[in-house]
């Protein structure tokens, strides 16, 4: 039997924001506890704090309260072993594809021989190989958010966070992309935490999904999902039986007006 270990522990966290006209809390008392390996969504209504919380996991925005941990250290900034993935690819128009995936290695000072090799292997594994010199306006939206996730994974992060990295998409393209970004994380074993306003595309990417409340976010309901479909495709996922009775629990949970 596998040993469950937690990589990531929030622990009664709060965010408070202050202004001039006085404070808005985004979170309030949220716990959440992340196995290695799994893939977890956060889904939530508009403006309820979801980005706010993978902030927080990044290392990026302290809690106001309670404390966050990475595989047992306290988070005060960010961490190299978490990678994040933004809405848009962010790739830079005036370097070409290979450069993009090398600019992690850069910042972080770790362009090596070996890590430059292997970012290419990366590149060449999922497609990508004969598009080394290209630039990114020759690219797909599809293409290019493939390639940010390849840029991410290049500095080998143990964690990926994922904040609607296919919300720029077109419906069909975001489809196909889901389907290949989970297949190249599950391939390369990372842990991930995927924000998404997409019930649909949480319920066939994750195996679990937690329901915040609106603002300030709280944990609503934590949903292991479980479907009849040996395949790890979300696209596939979407044709298990089950999949209808997450969706319309979840849509009832979240009380969109």
């Amino acid at each position: 039997m596998v040993e469950l270990s937690n990589i990531v522990e929030v622990k009664n966290i709060s965010v408070n924001y202050h202004t001039l006209t006085g404070e808005t809390v985004a979170i309030k008392d949220l716990s959440l506890v992340v196995v290695k390996g799994e893939f977890v969504s956060i889904i939530g209504p508009s403006g309820c704090g979801k980005s706010t919380l993978l902030s927080v996991l990044g290392g990026l925005v302290q809690p106001s309260k309670g404390e966050v941990f990475i595989k047992g250290e306290s988070v005060k900034g960010t961490n190299p072993i978490v990678g994040y993935m933004p809405q848009r690819d962010q790739l830079f128009p005036w370097r070409n594809i290979l450069q993009n995936v090398l600019l992690g290695l850069e910042v972080q000072k770790k362009l090596t021989k070996e890590t430059r090799q292997k970012a290419i292997e990366l590149l060449e594994k999922y497609g990508l190989g004969e598009f080394l010199h290209y630039y990114p306006y020759q690219l797909s939206g599809g293409m290019r958010q493939r390639v940010a996730l390849i840029r991410t994974l290049a500095i080998d992060p143990e964690i990926l966070l994922l904040d609607e990295p296919f919300s720029a998409l077109d419906y069909q393209t975001r489809l196909a992309v889901s389907d290949e970004v989970r297949t190249i994380i599950y391939n390369e074993n990372k842990t991930s935490i995927l924000v998404t306003h997409d019930i649909a595309e949480g319920i066939s990417m994750s195996d679990r999904i937690a329901v915040l409340t609106s603002r300030p976010a709280e944990i609503k309901n934590i949903h292991d999902i479980k479907l009849s479909c040996e395949e790890i495709s979300p696209i596939k996922k979407r044709e298990a039986p089950e999949f209808r009775h997450y969706f319309n629990r979840i849509w009832k949970e979240l009380d969109i007006k």
